[in-house]
C-alpha cells in the first residue's frame, strides 16, 4: 500500500451518510473498512464502491466494547495500519423524557458516545506511532439547539462533542487531528424514521453526499484550521 492509499474506518457504513462517504472515499483511493450492524447493508455499500482499492466488510455492534476492539485489530491485521476513523453511526430515538427508559438511555449513549470512544481509544496508539491520524465525529446541531423529544440523543452527542475537543487538544503533539461535524437535518433513513416529509420537507434537509464531502475535507487537509472544532452544517 502506498502513502496515497489511506486506510479509513467508517461506522454506520450500511446507509445514509456512512454509505455516501464510503462511495466517495473509495473513488478517492481510500481503502475502507465498512462497519455497521447489518451485514447485508454493508455488502450493498461494498457493491456501490466500484472504484475501491480495498474493502473490509466488518459487522460491528458499537454497544459491545469487544466489537470495537475487534474492528480496529482486524483493520490493522488486513492493511498494517489505520489512518482515519469516521464515527458516523448513530441512533436518534424520539422519546419525551418521561418515556425514556433505562434501556433506551443506555443504548443511545452506547452507540452515540461510548462506542465511538472505544474506537478512538483503540485507534490512538496506532495514530501515535505513525505520528498521524484523523478522526471525524458526526454529531448534531441539536447539542446546542435540541429538538423536543431528543433528550437522550442530544445528551449523548454532547458527550461526543466534548470528546472531539479533548482528543484534538491531546493529539496536537502527536500529529493527530480531530473534527466534529454537527449537522442539521440530513435526508437519511434515520431521519425518516422520526419525521415524515410533510413535517420536514426534503428541500429543508441536507443530502448525505453534501455531508460526505465535508467529512472528506476534514480527512484530506482542507479543513485543518477547524481541528478541534464542531463544524456546524445547518439545514437549508
Amino acid at each position: 500500500m502506498s502513502a496515497s492509499d489511506p486506510v479509513t474506518i467508517i461506522t454506520g457504513a450500511g446507509s445514509g451518510i456512512g454509505r455516501s462517504l464510503a462511495i466517495l472515499l473509495a473513488a478517492k483511493g481510500h481503502q475502507v473498512a465498512l462497519a455497521g450492524r447489518t451485514q447485508s447493508k454493508l455488502e450493498e455499500t461494498g457493491r456501490l464502491c466500484a472504484e475501491s482499492r480495498g474493502l473490509l466488510i466488518h459487522p460491528t455492534d458499537l454497544r459491545d466494547e469487544r466489537s470495537a476492539t475487534t474492528l480496529v485489530s482486524d483493520v490493522v491485521a488486513r492493511w498494517g495500519r489505520v489512518d482515519n476513523l469516521v464515527n458516523c453511526a448513530g441512533v436518534a430515538p424520539l422519546a419525551p423524557i418521561d418515556r425514556t427508559t433505562d434501556q433506551l438511555l443506555h443504548d443511545t449513549f452506547a452507540v452515540n458516545a461510548i462506542g465511538p470512544a472505544h474506537l478512538m481509544i483503540q485507534c490512538w496508539p496506532h495514530f501515535k506511532s505513525q505520528k498521524f491520524g484523523r478522526i471525524v465525529n458526526v454529531s448534531t446541531m441539536g447539542t446546542t439547539d435540541p429538538f423536543a423529544g431528543f433528550f437522550a440523543y442530544a445528551a449523548s452527542k454532547s458527550a461526543l462533542d466534548s470528546m472531539t475537543r479533548s482528543a484534538a487538544k491531546e493529539g496536537l503533539r502527536f500529529g493527530i487531528k480531530v473534527f466534529g461535524v454537527n449537522l442539521g437535518a440530513v435526508e437519511t433513513p434515520m431521519l425518516r424514521s422520526n419525521f415524515s416529509e410533510k413535517v420536514l420537507p426534503h428541500d429543508r434537509t441536507l443530502s448525505p453526499e453534501f455531508v460526505a464531502n465535508a467529512i472528506f475535507e476534514c480527512l484530506n487537509g482542507t479543513r485543518d484550521a477547524d481541528n478541534g472544532r464542531c463544524i456546524a452544517l445547518p439545514s437549508p
